[in-house]
């Protein structure tokens, strides 16, 4: 992060891990308080609920309004990597340098965790109808798993397969975190907001493509931007995508941090 998007996130983060870390806290028995708040404690770039405070702060508000958005975004969010760690989806061990949940917990216990994050993403936001409709829609079947769906079962070989996949999979809830910090913040016109949620979300996993260049390298595995039209091509798209972004928001007052947040997007990939 530059210095300025710095300045802005570090106590907006320190207000999320807050709220996070106090999730769950009054369950019983202990063993199960522990597992869920596992994979919530383990850091992370908390983009999504980052976006969700900017996205309210665009609109007018102070960021503590959509300080239940932002901790939902990120509790779904969790919730989808704890299940795509699972040995019947992605089957991995580590997630951010840590042994992923099912092998501290075991698988059945991984299972309840998620659908506990899950759940919890949702109370969060209970009060607001048009929140939860929000989460429903990013989350659900016409969004994140609808394209984890698409990924399992190998259905992108092509870019336009492969720009539906991402869009879905990992675009709709950067689309939707925007969308609901906005509502929370009071905004009258999504319009602007959903342009820029939709451009940062595509070009989030473009660089991420990038990223990942190099375990891309030959002709096997699932198909990436890179693989299909190479480094050059897909570092052009995330920055084509961030200024698509960028344009989207300019004239919002108070802007600024949505567009360092798309700018971070797609320099963490350079």
């Amino acid at each position: 992060m530059t210095p300025a998007l710095l300045d802005w996130a570090r106590p907006r983060l320190a207000r999320v891990e807050a709220e996070l870390a106090a999730c769950f806290a009054d369950v019983e028995p202990a063993p199960l308080r522990e597992a869920c708040q596992y994979p919530i404690l383990t850091g992370g770039k908390r983009i999504r609920p980052l976006l969700a405070l900017a996205a309210c702060e665009a609109a007018g508000a102070p960021c503590e309004a959509a300080i239940d958005a932002a901790v939902a975004v990120e509790l779904l969010h969790t919730y989808s990597l704890v299940h795509d760690d699972l040995p019947a989806m992605d089957d991995d061990d580590f997630r951010r340098g840590r042994p992923t949940t099912h092998k501290v917990y075991g698988e059945a216990v991984a299972i309840l965790v998620g659908d506990a994050l899950l759940t919890e993403a949702f109370a969060r936001i209970a009060a607001s109808p048009r929140l939860v409709a929000e989460l429903a829609l990013a989350g659900g079947a016409r969004g994140m798993v609808g394209g984890q769906y698409r990924d399992i079962e190998n259905l992108a070989r092509d870019l336009d397969a492969l720009v539906l996949l991402h869009r879905q999979k990992t675009g709709a809830l950067i689309r939707g975190a925007v969308r609901m910090g906005a509502i929370a913040g009071g905004a009258a016109d999504l319009e602007r907001v959903t342009a820029y949620g939709e451009a940062v979300g595509l070009a989030f996993q473009v660089a991420d493509d990038l990223l990942d260049a190099d375990q891309d390298a030959g002709d096997d595995g699932p198909p990436s931007f890179v693989r299909l039209h190479g480094r050059e091509w897909t570092a052009a798209e995330a920055r084509r995508l961030a200024t698509v972004a960028e344009q989207a928001v300019a004239e919002l007052p108070g802007a600024e941090p949505l567009v360092l947040l798309a700018r971070f997007a797609v320099d963490r990939a350079h």
